[in-house]
């Protein structure tokens, strides 16, 4: 419709409220009611992403699928390890493609040797298929400005800055950080009565793949950045594990929305007081 010259408007469903007084609904007079929103410029709208763009978006986002069922499995083949021999292996040498370090550990019996060269295959697999995918990409597409200073962010590297940049969109969008960093579900979804948590609410609205981004440069980050690593542990001491990487997650959403913003790059100093 878009490409014929039609002016089209994404409604947003969780933000908009149903008509009080309602005593018969249909898809007719849903439609009356959003046109009358429509015309009276109160209309919730999504962001609809460039027709050109999509493609590539997902097929990021099924680099982040394969990613995740790598993880999946080899998180299965340590468990099978464990339980059996007692032996741990490095998530590193699992995946390496050159030498199997997996097998020679379950040869003493053939329904654990068939298991663990099973897992290993496919985990061999799904590294090659994620490895082509990234080369299409950064073939395909370049990191425009101001996205090329999420290259300054600790813990993102260029997949993870294309997949920001691609789920990101227009950062205008986004009227202020709050917004934006509630957008990558980096914000607590909780509510609270007498000062007693009673449940969590729309913890689930937002964009999961920009959750997940920040979530893996939080990791990253956490293990090879000095200033990252150290806000970390404070935290962590303060609280526990599983919060103190939620904040780290959320400091660093935050400061790429002002990189982005403002094309600056990234500020240890701001972001880790």
């Amino acid at each position: 419709m878009m490409e014929e010259g039609y002016q089209v408007h994404l409604a947003n469903p969780s933000r908009i409220q149903q008509y009080s007084g309602l005593k018969h609904g249909d898809d007719e007079h849903d439609a009356f009611w959003l046109a009358e929103m429509l015309r009276l410029k109160i209309l919730p709208e999504g962001y609809i992403y460039p027709k050109e763009q999509r493609p590539l978006g997902d097929l990021l986002r099924k680099r982040g699928h394969l990613v995740r069922l790598r993880t999946s499995l080899i998180q299965s083949l340590q468990n099978i390890l464990t339980r059996n021999i007692g032996a741990k292996i490095h998530p590193n040498r699992m995946k390496a493609l050159r030498t199997d370090h997996v097998t020679p550990l379950l040869a003493g019996n053939d329904d654990l040797s068939l298991a663990g060269k099973v897992s290993k295959e496919a985990i061999d697999a799904l590294r090659r298929q994620i490895k082509a995918i990234e080369v299409v990409v950064e073939k395909r597409i370049e990191i425009r400005r101001p996205y090329d200073l999420l290259l300054g962010l600790p813990g993102v590297g260029r997949v993870l800055s294309l997949t920001i940049m691609m789920e990101t969109g227009p950062i205008e969008r986004f009227s202020d950080v709050g917004n934006y960093v509630s957008y990558c579900r980096k914000v607590p979804a909780a509510r609270f009565s007498n000062d007693k948590k009673k449940g969590t609410t729309n913890r689930k609205n937002g964009n999961k793949y920009l959750s997940w981004a920040y979530g893996e440069a939080a990791e990253l980050a956490r293990r090879f950045d000095t200033e990252a690593k150290s806000y970390f542990d404070r935290k962590q001491r303060r609280t526990n594990a599983p919060i103190a990487h939620s904040a780290l997650a959320h400091k660093l959403a935050r400061a790429a929305y002002y990189m982005m913003r403002d094309g600056v790059p990234f500020m240890p100093e701001k972001a880790f007081t």
